[in-house]
This record gives structure tokens, C-alpha cells and sequence, in this order.
């Protein structure tokens, strides 16, 4: 068997909205994300997946929702996902961003230092938990590059104390209004990392570290509980874009998570290529883990697991991309179907109601 190539990075990660035309509305003209792909859940054509990313849909920047109509809302707990977070090139972007959302009625928690990046929080309309977050300063503020994720990595105490001052956080923004989303806000760049919730840290480890073979970049505590672990895993030198993070938490005393509305579905990383993806399926299978076939979403192919504590987590293919069944111009304009189920776009069709988004411009020129 040929050996098992690295993983690059984030693919995607897909989560539960209950509406679907309040969701395109928020992503594109609140957030500025472009809607690349209007689509069906495969597995449940009766219901929208809807696909958010940079111009051109690249591995590492889409945000995809499955939409089921008045679903309850759901919460956060083990074997879910906390919240993900979208780069901003600099701080100045981050206070941008802050302003903007501020302005329009969003109520928004920061700016908080994370020590190794800075960021605000805020919430979707289902209560996803998003996170915009700077690129640095880095994993080698503490730690040497050769030796990061060798130690325990105590959350520096003064920052502690700066993040309870909440007077001078709340001072903290942009003084002027934001009404578009210049080049320095663009949230192009994609995700900057997906944090979710273990019971294991040791466990999560194995699996991420020890099986799937990402480098662990840092460990150190939930900086707003700092008695409980907060791990991450990347790929390379842990750059924004391929950071997976954990939190441990107590079965005894935290929920396990409740799907509904706002929670994640499943994140996904990215293999270079479906030969690379079969050696993956292979080398799971062997370690003894449940994996469905290869998969064929059109856009990539997919392979599904679950981690130690029940999350789901998918291994996607790079290409062939979303301008396979439309031009890169026409991204999200129209609805698309796998060609098996072409033949029911009618009744697929009527079972959907319409739902529109605006025409796309880049941030630059805006």
C-alpha cells in the first residue's frame, strides 16, 4: 500500500440552519461570503445545501448549511462543535469588523487576545457561534518552531485579566462607521480554524495526532476556563486554514451536543486526490474505525468517520471543484442537481421555495 500523503487542510464545514433565505442573506450581505453553490442535500433532495466561500470555492473557505425548516435549535456539548472562525488580515480589520456588526444590530463579545491571535464572537441567526480572528501573532510567540506541542502552555496571566476588563474591551472598536466591507475586512482567506468539544484530550490526540497525522502546534487551557484543556492540531506549521482545536470537557459535567438549528453537521478536511483519499479509507478501516464508501458529491469525493467522541468528520478531495457544472462567473446562480437526480428536478423543484442572493462583487471593488 502506498503511503498515506498528508492531509492539507480545512475542506469545509457544514451546519444546520432553519432558514434558508435568512442564511444567504446573513453570509453574503452581512459577512460579505460569496454564494458559490445552491444545491440539494443528496442524501435528502427534498431539502437545500447551500455553499459560501471565497470567489472561486476554494478547500479552506467554504461554509455549507443544510437547511431543515423549523428545526429546534440546537446546542453546543460533546462530540459537537463549539464555533469556527473566519481570518481577517490584521487587527485593524478585526476592530472593522467589530464596528460594522456593532452598527448593524449584532451583538458582538471582543476584542479578546487569544495570545496567539486576537478576535471577536458573535452569532448567526440560528446561534452558530463565529469567530473572526487574526493570523498572529503566532504559535512561536511561547514556543520555538521546531518544539511547538511539546509542552503545557500556561494562558499567560495578565491576559487573563485584560480579557475580564470589560469597560475597555467594550471601548475598544473602530471610530468610524463601517458601511461596506473594505480589502482589509475581506474574509477571503477562509477559515482560520474549527473548534469543537472532547471528553478525551488524550483520546482526541490519538486520533487527530496518532492516527490522521496532523501535528499538534499547541497545548494549553481554555483561556475562559482555565482548568480545562484546549489543544490544536494543524498541518505544517499550523497555519490559519488547517487548525482543527479541542476543548476538553467533563461527560459528569457538560451535555453531549443536541443537533438542531446551529450546530455543526461535520467538517471535512482536504486530500489531495481520490487515489490519496482510497489509502486514507484503507489505512481507517485497518485502525478499526467505521468509514462509508467513497462518496461522489459532485464538486469532491467523500469519505465519512466519526472521532472518538461521535463528531462526524469527513475527508474531501481538493478538486474537481465548484465551476464543474457552472462557470466561475455564474457561481450559486442557479439550481444545481447530481446528474441522478436530474431526471426529479421537477418534483425536487416544487418542494423548494425559491430563495435568492445578490449578485456577486469582488470586496476590491467594491
Amino acid at each position: 500500500m502506498a503511503s498515506t500523503a498528508d492531509i492539507l487542510g480545512i475542506h469545509h464545514i457544514t451546519i444546520v440552519c432553519s432558514n434558508a433565505q435568512r442564511t444567504i442573506d446573513f453570509y453574503t450581505q452581512v459577512l460579505g461570503q460569496r454564494f458559490i453553490k445552491k444545491t440539494v442535500n443528496f442524501d435528502d433532495p427534498g431539502s437545500y445545501h447551500l455553499y459560501f466561500g471565497n470567489e472561486v470555492g476554494r478547500p479552506g473557505s467554504v461554509i455549507t448549511f443544510f437547511e431543515w425548516p423549523g428545526a429546534r435549535k440546537g446546542n453546543p456539548g460533546i462530540g459537537g462543535t463549539h464555533h469556527f472562525a473566519l481570518i481577517v488580515s490584521d487587527y485593524n480589520g478585526l476592530l472593522q469588523w467589530k464596528r460594522r456588526l456593532v452598527d448593524m444590530g449584532i451583538e458582538v463579545e471582543g476584542p479578546l487576545d487569544r495570545h496567539y491571535f486576537k478576535s471577536i464572537y458573535f452569532n448567526d441567526p440560528d446561534g452558530t457561534i463565529l469567530e473572526i480572528a487574526t493570523p498572529g501573532p503566532g504559535w512561536t510567540i511561547d514556543e520555538a518552531p521546531d518544539a511547538l506541542g511539546t509542552e503545557y502552555r500556561e494562558p499567560p496571566a495578565q491576559m487573563l485579566v485584560n480579557n475580564r476588563d470589560e469597560a475597555r474591551i467594550q471601548a475598544e472598536t473602530w471610530p468610524e462607521p463601517v458601511s461596506t466591507i473594505t480589502s482589509a475586512m475581506a474574509l477571503s482567506q477562509g477559515l482560520h480554524h474549527i473548534t469543537a468539544i472532547g471528553s478525551d484530550i488524550q483520546r482526541t490526540q490519538a486520533f487527530f495526532g496518532d492516527l490522521l497525522g496532523m501535528r499538534r502546534v499547541k497545548m494549553t487551557s481554555n483561556f475562559d476556563d482555565p482548568t480545562s484543556a484546549h489543544w490544536y492540531w494543524g498541518v505544517g506549521d499550523g497555519r490559519p486554514g488547517t487548525l482543527i482545536t479541542y476543548f476538553e470537557r467533563s461527560p459528569s459535567k457538560s451535555p453531549r451536543v443536541r443537533m438542531g438549528a446551529g450546530q455543526t453537521h461535520h467538517f471535512a478536511f482536504a486530500v489531495p486526490d481520490e487515489e490519496t483519499q482510497l489509502v486514507w479509507r484503507e489505512k481507517l478501516v485497518k485502525a478499526g474505525l467505521r468509514v462509508t464508501p467513497v462518496l461522489d458529491r459532485v464538486y469532491f469525493k467523500s469519505i465519512y468517520m466519526n472521532d472518538p467522541d461521535g463528531h462526524l468528520v469527513e475527508l474531501a478531495t481538493a478538486g474537481p471543484g465548484f465551476a464543474i457544472d457552472e462557470p466561475i462567473t455564474d457561481l450559486g446562480r442557479d439550481l444545481k442537481l447530481p446528474p441522478w437526480l436530474e431526471g426529479k428536478r421537477g418534483v425536487i423543484e416544487r418542494e423548494l421555495h425559491p430563495v435568492t442572493a445578490p449578485q456577486w462583487h469582488p470586496v476590491e471593488a467594491r
